[in-house]
């Protein structure tokens, strides 16, 4: 069948047309601007194109509950002409089609847990680290609801006592998106991330706030498998520093072989590259299609 995916990000649209079987047949990527202007180009990708379902996974914070007043909104984004826009409602009345909806960190973990990394996974997290955080997180396969959705990107950290940026996030001062973000780096040293791959005290201290992050993760979902994604995790030398902090931040209270021993295939990076989030898109709209 002909599914349409939709992967929509702070600073860019990707958008694809696929199979069931996550294979990508037709994909372009539409700049985030105003409401106006991005979605003419978003629907007019998919009109024509056959589609029988479309997934959607978007920046949030959403509301993925189907029984709430507001399903299908993008609720209380700084992405201020998002604000309280019914996403879901705009692509049902163009396409007529199922749409799964979910955040698009959820997504790439739907994804990874279909095709990728996570697969087998009773617990599993994907987190994408770039221009925000993002904490996707799937039980038995399925992306974890409840309140709202997981928005662990903004869990409050615990502040190294030599830094002293004031944190890059609207909301908390503290938060691993704060600290830890892409802007964040920047705002920090003044430089973007791939131009101080060579400075140790940087990547030093970015692994000190994403390995105190991943042990209160590991400790209050118990993941089988934590998956890092997103930009910043493309400069490669933070996996080894990060492996080796989480152990320091978990001390000796967790003892299992997985942390311990085999940490490298516990805390990995994603098994789909780029494609994790739209591949979860696909799986997110077939889903819908099935439920329908």
């Amino acid at each position: 069948m002909i599914i349409g995916a939709l992967e929509a990000g702070g600073t860019k649209m990707v958008c694809a047309i696929g199979h069931e079987n996550g294979k990508i047949i037709k994909r372009t990527v539409i700049p985030t601007e105003t409401v106006d202007t991005t979605m003419p180009k978003l629907i007019n990708f998919f009109l024509n194109e056959g589609i029988e379902a479309l997934g959607i996974g978007c920046f949030g914070p959403i509301d993925p509950d189907i029984n709430s007043k507001t399903y299908g909104y993008i609720t209380s984004t700084p992405k201020l002409p998002w604000r309280n826009f019914n996403i879901v409602k705009a692509f049902y009345e163009a396409l007529k089609v199922p749409i799964g909806f979910d955040t698009d960190v959820n997504g790439a973990a739907l994804g990874e847990g279909t095709w990728g990394a996570l697969q087998g996974c009773e617990v599993s997290l994907y987190i994408t680290i770039g221009t925000g955080v993002g904490v996707g997180v799937c039980i038995h396969g399925k992306p974890l609801h409840g309140l709202m959705h997981p928005e662990a990107g903004h869990i409050i950290l615990r502040r190294l006592s030599h830094d002293t940026y004031k944190g890059n996030c609207p909301y908390h001062s503290d938060c691993l998106e704060g600290l830890a973000s892409g802007p964040a780096i920047e705002g920090r040293w003044g430089k973007k991330a791939y131009e101080l791959e060579d400075n140790y005290k940087v990547w030093d201290l970015e692994s000190h706030y994403i390995a105190q992050a991943l042990a209160n993760f590991i400790l209050c979902y118990s993941p089988n498998r934590i998956v890092l994604g997103g930009g910043v995790m493309k400069q490669k030398q933070l996996f080894p520093l990060i492996r080796a902090k989480v152990r320091e931040y978990l001390g000796d209270y967790i003892s299992l072989a997985k942390i311990n021993d085999n940490i490298e295939n516990y805390i990995v990076p994603p098994a789909l590259g780029d494609n994790s989030g739209i591949m979860g898109a696909l799986r997110l709209g077939y889903q819908a299609y099935l439920s329908f």
